[in-house]
């Protein structure tokens, strides 16, 4: 895997990172919103633990 796909995960892992921490901060998260934003995490994670 090129570098700059790696770059380019690390980036949207972490913009996820920001969402999901953002929605944890409301007074009433969208629990069906972080559930999505976090399996979405999880994939980009173990795709780059294969890089």
């Amino acid at each position: 895997m090129s570098d700059s796909h790696i770059n380019a995960l690390q980036e949207k892992h972490n913009g996820l990172e920001e969402k999901i921490h953002a929605e944890e901060l409301r007074p009433a998260p969208d629990t069906q919103k972080l559930a999505q934003l976090k399996k979405e995490k999880l994939k980009i994670k173990e795709e780059l633990t294969m890089a």
